[in-house]
């Protein structure tokens, strides 16, 4: 039995690693294959919803080419956070589909296992959305075009302690993203003098805030800090968090962006007014590419589905291979293709981008932000902003 296994798993890398290396062999004329690993299914359904949206957009506009090649999207479903099937996909994509690029990538867990076929088969994957910074160091052959949860964190840390704020309590889902979000923010407010005075991680499945929140008003703190992801956590925390009343108690309330997520803002409702996050896009960024994004994405889409990180990312992601491609003359092997994306740099939706040549990661400004209703609908107003951000996790590597 143990032979057989391994004999399989030696073919799958044979395979992975034969058709990773035909990226130079595809004529002009043929379809760019593209695997895009995404939820489509389930409470995260939106996700994949928000990237379909961003990568139509983005080849609707350039005539649905990249490198003057027709691009083929091949979308495959994790339903959530689930590594094995991430991984299970992407060697399907790459073996059987034959792509020449892999991306998506929702969830920091499925990123982390697609990133060992990304290696196997020396095949470019540009994560779209997975947050946690670790990885773009598990694999030379990835590179991220949206952003960390540090990268987010460090910033409203900050902020805060310029704010006046000296004492805070962190909450967190407990997942990889979560706990980098604690440890980002610990390690900037301390440094900038201000003192956490609790830590908790709640659950990622179904939790029950109530206890959490009473817990947090006995003890009183200045100010709070959260990180949940984006979809069903944030508005029932906030939900509590207004029930148990403590905006009344005193208690000041910060986070990053998933908070006030604009493709879920409308469901989340009054809860999130006045609520203070940083991030690195809105809706309502007031540049004139933005404008034109957000306009252009309403005559594609229609209104009920307001365009959010995730689809400014997927938009960003088109745009960079076209970019890389033209750098490499329209060759996909792994090797080039990664060399082409260091350093890369344009103007998003979301302000100016760039890929850290050191690390493949981004680089951005990210904004100060607070959730306002204006002309009968919610927004994520900035009011400030720090510029070419680049993950904390790596700044001294």
């Amino acid at each position: 039995m143990m032979n057989k296994r391994n004999a399989l798993a030696t073919l799958t890398l044979a395979c992975l690693g034969a058709f990773g290396a035909m990226g130079a062999a595809h004529a002009a004329d043929e379809p760019l294959r593209i695997g895009l690993i995404a939820t489509y299914s389930g409470p995260y359904a939106d996700y994949g919803r928000q990237f379909d949206a961003g990568v139509a957009l983005y080849l609707k506009e350039h005539g649905g080419k990249i490198a003057g090649r027709p691009v083929e999207i091949i979308k495959k479903d994790t339903a959530g956070p689930a590594p094995d099937a991430a991984k299970r996909i992407a060697q399907e994509l790459v073996v059987r589909d034959k792509v020449g690029i892999l991306t998506g990538l929702d969830f920091s867990p499925n990123a982390y296992a697609v990133a060992a076929i990304a290696t196997q088969a020396k095949i470019p994957t540009i994560v779209m959305n997975a947050a946690s910074s670790a990885i773009t160091s598990s694999s030379p052959y990835v590179a991220r075009l949206s952003f960390t949860v540090q990268q987010v964190t460090d910033p409203m840390a900050r902020w805060m302690v310029k704010q006046g704020v000296k004492e805070a309590y962190t909450v967190v889902a407990d997942y990889a993203s979560g706990v980098d979000a604690e440890t980002a923010f610990k390690k900037a407010f301390t440094a900038e003098g201000g003192k956490v005075v609790g830590e908790v991680r709640t659950p990622m499945n179904n939790p029950d805030f109530s206890a959490y929140v009473q817990r947090i008003k006995d003890a009183k703190p200045q100010a709070v800090f959260f990180f949940f992801p984006s979809g069903v956590m944030p508005p029932a925390f906030l939900k509590v968090w207004k029930e148990r009343g403590m905006e009344e108690a005193g208690i000041k309330l910060y986070a990053t962006g998933e908070a006030t997520d604009d493709s879920y803002l409308d469901a989340t409702g009054d809860v999130a007014l006045g609520l203070l996050t940083s991030h690195h896009y809105s809706y309502a960024h007031p540049s004139p590419k933005n404008q034109k994004f957000v306009k252009d994405f309403a005559a594609e889409f229609g209104g009920k589905l307001r365009p959010s990180y995730f689809a400014v990312t997927a938009y960003d992601t088109m745009a960079a291979i076209d970019l890389a491609l033209a750098k490499t003359k329209g060759d996909v092997s792994g090797d080039k293709v990664m060399e082409a994306l260091k350093g890369l740099s344009f103007e998003s939706p979301r302000g100016p981008v760039q890929i850290d040549p050191a690390t493949r990661d981004i680089v951005q400004t990210v904004y100060i932000r607070k959730t306002e209703r204006a002309k009968g609908e919610l927004v994520n107003v900035e009011f400030d902003k720090f510029e070419r951000v680049k993950d904390p996790a790596k700044e001294s590597k």
